[in-house]
């Protein structure tokens, strides 16, 4: 990839993190925020959504385009959902747990926390809400963060409903999941202060472990989008969105700053060559003997290729503007919006079974010279229409260098067009929720990851990595709980960090563990019923059949303290039966013997205890 200087290109970039609270209930709904397989759904309905507009009677664009694909959204409901979520209940008040939560994080970054706080509708009209708008409320303003090259102001933080979750396509539209729909979302706003790709790796980085330090984030795929938005001076304001993997971040503005470099080139280019985009032609004649598949199918279902000419823009269409993407890409990606399955431009042609004289015939259909390029859609006549003029209207911003668009992050660091930038006309009041006055005088600032790393250290005499494992861990909040319950944190580090990783790696489903599952095992051990060796075979008892508590799970195994009479049977019988070893080895046959008596007894006594009674037993006979 290309080297840039990025000062020189004056590069801006600002984020937006979006992490989802680990509360109780959601947002505006007494229903839990748990996931669920869209299996375990109890029934469905369907909705057609459309966009609405403002006070002032505007309409947004984003919403518009969104609106121009006519779908059917079907969304999964179950026992854990109610009529709020499917939009046939008013939503209840904001949620107090929420409130709390996002005022502890807006401490953390040094925010004001506003007066009143008032919910808005912010208009989404792609199904993942079912009331068509998503419901936001500003919940405290500037703020800022440190980074190595300096500090990154924050403009906003945002207290949000989750969207729905998108489970598939169908062949009438999208199938949503309502399980996701009302987790309440964080939302904060960076200024644009970010220069570098690296800076806002860092800066990400940094939000990330502030809003970990609360212990009341959720944690794992999907629970966490980062949007990021670029700019360089003679490109345009960009929004990614979707940015799942935080690791990705400053290759997604490394690909950004790139594309916009390469559009900026191009328009150059193209002003030199005084190129320019011609008229929409039906060309389906050129085609009707044709061997293409795309084509032909096309045609046969009744219809039609429409073309557009690309004067001045042979070698262009074809041009690379980021890792395997062109600006044929950026057409297609326009022309898919409306239903097209994409375009072919002659930079790529001949190919996919359209021939050198089908190619001929195609230009000379529309007038276009050697240094012309011409894109063509194959599509039902509608379809076919419509996105060719997406494909002609975004040649035509080529011209200009950079359009300001959303574009959605895909998962080799590239981005593909989505929608273009929402405006003003998005936002309105929400009139069913009354408005609420955030008062942080009651809420603690919480302690940062860092702090806690260090205080392990020094109060649970932890060591250093095994301190920021249990910090920077997701169960960091239960290792706070069980100890401050009587837990031995040792135990409890160890059992959450080590034993959970292996036990994982040796295929056993932990995610079916709970948190009492987990406090359950740790529990035992600390009363002296479960010996430290059996709590690996216990996590695997439960994980295997989770309905189960602890108690029961080692009941069933067999996995409780054995009485010392019991263990030293156990070990006199492995003795007994490697008699000939301990003869001529004596403490020599320790070791191998030890592991024996270990699995004979499964999990049921201590290792300390096992260890002194074959050492008696051995001395007996050597």
């Amino acid at each position: 990839m290309t080297e840039y200087d990025y000062d020189e290109l004056g590069l801006v970039a600002g984020l937006e993190i979006h992490q989802q609270l680990d509360t109780a209930t959601k947002l505006f709904c007494q229903c839990p925020t748990e996931l669920r397989e869209p299996e375990a759904s109890t029934r469905t309905f369907s909705r057609y959504l459309h966009p609405t507009r403002s006070e002032l009677g505007e309409l947004d664009d984003a919403a518009v385009e969104e609106s121009m694909v006519d779908r059917e959204f079907e969304y999964l409901a179950y026992d854990t959902t109610c009529l709020v979520e499917e939009d046939d209940e008013p939503p209840h008040e904001l949620d107090e747990e929420a409130l709390e939560t996002v005022l502890e994080i807006a401490q953390l970054m040094d925010m004001s926390p506003v007066d009143q706080a008032h919910v808005m509708r912010k208009i989404v009209v792609d199904g993942s809400n079912t009331t068509g708008f998503q419901r936001s409320s500003l919940i405290a303003t500037g703020g800022a963060i440190e980074t190595s090259a300096g500090a990154v102001g924050i403009e906003d933080l945002m207290l949000e409903e989750e969207s729905a979750q998108r489970v598939e396509e169908t062949d009438d539209g999208v199938r949503y999941s309502l399980d996701r729909l009302g987790i309440p979302l964080v939302e904060i706003g960076t200024r644009p202060d970010i220069s570098t790709p690296e800076q806002a790796l860092e800066a990400a980085e940094r939000i990330g472990m502030l809003l970990r330090s609360t212990g009341k984030v959720k944690r794992g795929l999907g629970t966490i989008r980062q949007d990021v938005n670029v700019s360089i001076e003679e490109g345009a304001r960009v929004e990614i969105k979707g940015v799942q993997s935080l690791d990705d971040i400053d290759d997604i503005v490394r690909n950004e700053v790139a594309r916009q470099a390469e559009l900026v080139e191009i328009a150059a280019e193209l002003e030199e060559r005084e190129a320019s985009v011609g008229e929409v032609q039906d060309v389906t004649g050129v085609f009707e003997d044709t061997d293409s598949g795309v084509i032909s199918g096309a045609l046969n279902s009744g219809g039609a290729v429409t073309a557009v000419p690309l004067y001045g823009f042979d070698g262009i269409v074809g041009r690379e503007i980021a890792p395997d993407r062109r600006l044929g890409t950026e057409l297609s990606d326009h022309a898919k919006r409306h239903g097209a399955g994409g375009i072919f431009h002659t930079d790529e042609l001949p190919a996919y079974g359209v021939t050198e004289d089908e190619v001929t015939d195609l230009r000379a259909a529309v007038g276009a010279e050697p240094e012309d390029a011409v894109a063509i859609v194959a599509a039902d006549t509608e379809v076919a229409e419509s996105a060719i003029e997406a494909a002609a209207e975004r040649a035509e911003t080529a011209l200009e260098g950079v359009p300001e668009e959303t574009r959605g992050a895909n998962d080799d660091g590239t981005t593909r067009y989505l929608r273009p930038l929402p405006g003003a006309a998005r936002m309105y009041p929400e009139t069913d929720v009354p408005p609420v006055e955030p008062d942080p005088s009651e809420v603690p600032e919480p302690e940062l990851l860092t702090e806690k790393v260090e205080r392990y250290q020094d109060e649970y005499d932890l060591g250093a990595g095994l301190a920021e494992q249990v910090a920077y861990g997701e169960y960091m909040p239960l290792f706070e709980d069980v100890v401050g319950g009587g837990i031995d944190p040792t135990l409890a580090a160890t059992t959450l960090e080590s034993t959970l990783t292996e036990v994982r790696r040796d295929g056993v489903p932990v995610e079916n563990l709970t948190r009492d599952h987990l406090e359950g095992v740790l529990r035992l051990v600390e009363d002296g019923d479960l010996p430290n060796e059996g709590v690996p075979d216990l996590l695997a008892a439960l994980a295997e059949e989770p309905d189960r508590t602890a108690e029961e799970a080692a009941e069933d195994a067999g996995l409780g303290g054995a009485e010392e009479d019991e263990v030293r049977e156990a070990v006199v019988e492995v003795v007994e039966r490697n008699a000939g070893q301990v003869e001529e080895e004596g403490m020599q046959a320790f070791s191998g013997l030890m592991g024996e008596c270990m699995g004979a007894l499964r999990g049921k006594a201590d290792g300390d205890l096992v260890s002194e009674l074959l050492r008696e037993e051995i001395q007996k006979r050597a």
